[in-house]
């Protein structure tokens, strides 16, 4: 049974769902941990309500729809292209409004037109929001994670630092936090003695075997989510990637990137002009951008409704390019959430590389927003 009042535009929402030949499917309440807490992002990790079987292994609360969704396609085995629907309960700790609440959405999976699949999903989510909220006028904030990776990559920075980046993409604290340290190095403080000698040393195999001991001896691994080697790893890359500096002339053009907040329509013009006058060579992630825009127009959507910012990110580690949050204009309440996972089916064990994109609406803050 629901825990919370199901809201009462839900058969709507269904029926739009329907009309655009999105399968409706249902995922258990009770998820895996393991997906969430390798690749949900921290925001969501630390939100997780968690649990365990009476084998000891990791059980959640559903958090969001995307990871289950997705698992359940890869295990049903079924073809692409494949187009699903949802409608149910998430649960997040410490969030506004309650920690019980209802999500729905659609995740498009397959389709090897990028441009055409991520126009379709953005007019299927600024449809349906403009169906529940009749006369009110949306704003669509877009983003491209790519974008910002062809960005960094072209800085010339190490690729940990670029995966540094491209992580924080999203949080704006976190990343300013992250180019503060590039700008002006720090050396890694609050190590164990030995654990710092070991790293000096270069004795990886030692380092492991020690940290491998103290988790042992403090009961630590029994809930660890990283292995005794993949935390020496990270220690290892985190005292190289310390010692890395990213010169004045290169954080000023970063700078200019993150800065960018134009209308969709001049944004392609925007993005151009700022790579011809660094001398970066974006060549395919401005090509799918401007192909996307393309599209869209080419939908149908009302461009004239988007706004493109460098910097816009959404705090979830799986997404690898378009991300897009949409809202009422003059209100700050985020209603529709999404973006492309491409990398994400693979990673949850599929045997191909299968293209993804998808959103998700909240709908509490939609009732919300219909009340108001």
């Amino acid at each position: 049974m629901p825990l919370i009042d199901l809201p009462h535009f839900s058969a709507d929402l269904l029926a739009e769902f329907a009309g655009r030949k999105a399968e409706r499917v249902d995922t258990p309440i009770i998820q895996p941990a393991e997906p969430f807490l390798d690749i949900a992002g921290e925001d969501l990790r630390r939100r997780i309500f968690m649990t365990e079987n009476e084998t000891g292994a990791s059980l959640c609360l559903r958090p969001e729809f995307t990871i289950p969704v997705c698992l359940r396609h890869i295990e049903s085995a079924t073809g692409t292209p494949k187009r699903y629907s949802y409608l149910g309960e998430v649960f997040r700790q410490r969030r506004e409004g309650g920690s019980e609440f209802y999500q729905a959405g659609i995740e498009d999976l397959g389709d090897i037109n990028i441009s055409a699949a991520d126009a379709r999903i953005i007019g299927d989510a600024v449809g349906i929001l403009s169906r529940l909220l009749p006369g009110r006028q949306l704003a669509v904030t877009l983003g491209d994670q790519a974008v910002f990776e062809a960005v960094v990559q072209a800085l010339g920075l190490p690729l940990g630092w670029q995966k540094r980046l491209t992580h924080a993409f999203g949080n704006m604290a976190q990343l300013e936090a992250l180019l503060g340290r590039l700008v002006s190095p720090q050396f890694v403080t609050g190590l164990d003695d030995q654990v710092a000698s070991l790293l000096n040393s270069g004795d990886e195999d030692a380092l492991v075997r020690h940290i491998d001991e103290t988790m042992q001896a403090t009961g630590y691994s029994t809930n660890a989510s990283r292995s005794p080697a993949d935390i020496a790893r990270r220690l290892k890359e985190k005292l190289v990637l310390s010692e890395i500096r990213l010169d004045d002339a290169a954080f000023a053009v970063l700078q200019e990137f993150l800065s960018l907040q134009v209308p969709l329509t001049n944004a392609s013009a925007a993005l151009a002009g700022f790579a011809d006058a660094a001398g970066f060579k974006l060549g395919n992630a401005l090509a799918r951008f401007d192909g996307r825009v393309a599209a869209l127009a080419n939908a149908g959507v009302d461009i004239s409704m988007v706004e493109y910012r460098a910097a816009f990110g959404r705090p979830l580690d799986y997404y690898t390019g378009l991300v897009f949050e949409i809202g009422v204009e003059g209100s700050d309440s985020v209603l529709v959430g999404g973006g492309r996972f491409d990398k994400l089916m693979t990673f949850l064990g599929a045997k191909e590389r299968i293209p993804a994109v998808g959103f998700s609406l909240w709908l509490d803050r939609i009732d919300a927003a219909r009340a108001a």
